[in-house]
């Protein structure tokens, strides 16, 4: 199978595209033939050997991804033709990955590969670091840096989705668009974002402050909290790690609050699974629903990772695998036999009606 391969640590220019061999699992892996992968800054950061999780060379990098269950440990929920989305936290940038099965996700029928894939780790990220670590409340509002981003637009959603009033900041006039289709309520520029937020809120500031920009926003961005607001460090896309004067803290009664969902998530079994529970309504209904940018075939996986950062920071990239015709049909046809084998499981019936099921089902499969 071919495969995004990172062999020196000189950024996702230099990473190559290859045959490997297929994976094969183990214990409790799921194996996926992958449809769609989602494109995030830690990819980016691991192509410099940047990032706190450093693999081995060489390595696949890809984070997140959505695709077809091709096989399941025994005994597990999960059947061969599932639609799922994953965070294998490596190895996503290639046609077939394994997974842990606690970190595999069925997704909904309304939801296409890409979107799906764009919702593991921006989306667990900024429900973790909103709902949990932030303490949001319906009602209360929200200003968020960086809100044309995969994290930024993940974070106008998620406020949203929970009843928060969303203001959206955008380095530029070309990001308001991306940021209102997310579902800001209000969208305005970083330069001069005080300001503007004291007018929107009429002098109160808001309550929370999701910030994966960092640098030199960092101090107004304190300043624009209401007495009790909370200010959440995302992580540092502007690149310098901003420096707190606590007395600031002391005199508004304001909160610094780290979110590292990875750190937390990885040791507590079953929170991943509580977390897509939690999103899952909002996934059907479609109040939660990725705002897409460039896709790239993973031929083109070089490209990619530059559409995260600085002035082309909008949107969400997304690498998708093309399937010839006839692999595409082969796959189709495992999606179907999964769809039909839930439907047998969960009739509640008579028995001839089961049986019925089950023989439609048959016939349907051999043609």
């Amino acid at each position: 199978m071919q495969a995004v391969r990172v062999t020196t640590l000189d950024g996702p220019a230099a990473v190559e595209i290859v045959d490997v061999p297929e994976p094969t699992p183990s214990g409790n892996q799921v194996l996926i033939d992958v449809h769609a992968a989602g494109v995030t800054f830690p990819d980016l950061l691991m192509t410099r050997g940047e990032y706190q999780v450093k693999p081995p060379l060489p390595f696949t990098p890809g984070t997140e991804l959505a695709g077809v269950v091709r096989s399941a440990p025994d005994g597990s929920s999960l059947r061969a033709g599932d639609r799922v989305a994953a965070s294998p936290g490596g190895g996503g940038f290639a046609e077939a990955a394994l997974c842990d099965e606690s970190w595999v996700f069925p997704i909904p029928d309304r939801l296409s590969y890409a979107a799906a894939a764009a919702v593991p780790m921006n989306y667990f990220t900024m429900q973790f670091g909103l709902i949990r670590r932030g303490r949001l409340q319906a009602g209360e509002s929200v200003l968020v840096h960086g809100a044309a981003g995969g994290v930024g637009t993940a974070a106008v959603q998620i406020a949203k989705a929970w009843g928060a009033r969303v203001i959206a900041v955008v380095s530029t006039n070309d990001k308001i668009e991306v940021a209102r289709q997310a579902g800001a309520d209000e969208v305005i520029l970083a330069d001069g974002f005080l300001a503007a937020t004291k007018v929107l809120t009429e002098g109160r500031g808001v309550d929370v402050v999701a910030d994966p920009v960092g640098g030199d926003r960092f101090t107004d961005s304190l300043r624009s909290l209401a007495p009790e607001g909370r200010m959440l460090v995302l992580g540092f896309t502007g690149g310098e790690i901003p420096t707190v004067k606590v007395n600031r803290l002391l005199l508004n009664n304001i909160d610094v609050v780290g979110v590292g969902w990875g750190a937390f998530a990885m040791p507590k079994p079953g929170f991943l699974q509580q977390q897509w529970a939690d999103l899952l309504p909002h996934l059907e209904s479609g109040a939660i629903d990725p705002v897409l940018g460039q896709t790239y075939p993973l031929q083109e996986a070089a490209k990619a990772p530059f559409c995260i950062t600085g002035e082309y920071a909008r949107w969400k990239s997304v690498l998708r695998k093309e399937l010839d015709p006839i692999k595409a049909m082969m796959q189709k046809k495992l999606e179907l036999k999964g769809q039909m084998t839930t439907i047998v499981k969960y009739v509640n019936a008579s028995k001839e009606l089961v049986e019925c099921a089950t023989q439609v089902a048959t016939k349907f499969l051999d043609e």
